[in-house]
């Protein structure tokens, strides 16, 4: 065959595994970030109000309930999630003016990439530690939905600029899906019902408090090569979470 010949045969070939690739929600490359933008203009941006008539119902049915059963109303006054590494769990405690903190719901983290320890650098394929605000939602998220934490907060970057570190990294996100490098990967449902909380009580009413291991039931103890701060850091985050009571197993 003519080299011309195999090479348009071969070009055909690429653009229509390209559309199926595009199209086709069940392949999971179709996730990949390398076709962000060929997604998107394919799918069409939503709005946080489109999240809300997809799924917002479903998802209040699921929450309201819990919060009755724990004695709070829906939506919470303020919502922290409890996030420990070694179990990829989350614990998701919420409160009102009335009662103190109540575990509403454990969720299980289906993918987070790392070790204990800190997030120092870009690329390091850590999930931070530490106290974080929810600083943005992004309803069109390749993996589904997706909060996104305010890492490198005002802590991290001061202590960056102690170290003598630079290129934090960022686009921190606790999303849908079952895959993730440096974030949190919840599914689609708990992305849908962390989603919908987010919005219910406000932003500012949700941080998430990431650490290695429960400080509840046992200490925490920086690695050895960890930097020094980190015990300053282990000792707020162990202080924090003394405050929510710990799930019965």
């Amino acid at each position: 065959m003519p080299r011309r010949k195999r090479t348009i045969i071969t070009s055909i070939i690429l653009v229509l595994l390209l559309g199926l690739i595009v199209t086709s929600p069940g392949l999971a490359v179709w996730r990949h970030p390398c076709l962000q933008g060929v997604v998107r203009r394919v799918k069409g941006q939503r709005t946080a109000e489109d999240c809300v008539r997809l799924f917002g119902t479903a998802a209040e049915e699921r929450l309201r309930p819990r919060c009755t059963s724990t004695g709070v109303s829906f939506p919470p006054r303020q919502v922290t999630l409890l996030v420990f590494k070694d179990r990829k769990r989350m614990e998701v405690h919420v409160r009102d003016d009335a009662v103190a903190w109540r575990c509403l719901m454990e969720l299980p983290i289906l993918a987070a990439s790392g070790s204990p320890g800190p997030k120092l650098r870009e690329g390091d394929l850590q999930v931070p530690e530490g106290i974080y605000g929810i600083e943005a939602l992004n309803p069109n998220s390749l993996f589904h939905v997706a909060l996104r934490l305010n890492y490198p907060n005002r802590a991290d970057q001061e202590r960056a600029r102690s170290d003598g570190r630079n290129d934090l990294g960022g686009d921190i996100m606790i999303h849908g899906a079952a895959a993730s490098v440096g974030c949190l990967a919840m599914g689609d449902q708990a992305a849908e019902d962390l989603f919908i909380l987010a919005l219910s009580c406000g932003l500012d009413q949700m941080r998430v408090l990431i650490a290695p291991t429960d400080p509840r039931c046992s200490q925490l103890t920086p690695g050895p090569r960890d930097p020094a701060w980190v015990v300053t850091l282990y000792k707020e985050l162990t202080r924090e979470m003394a405050a929510f009571p710990k799930m019965t197993r």
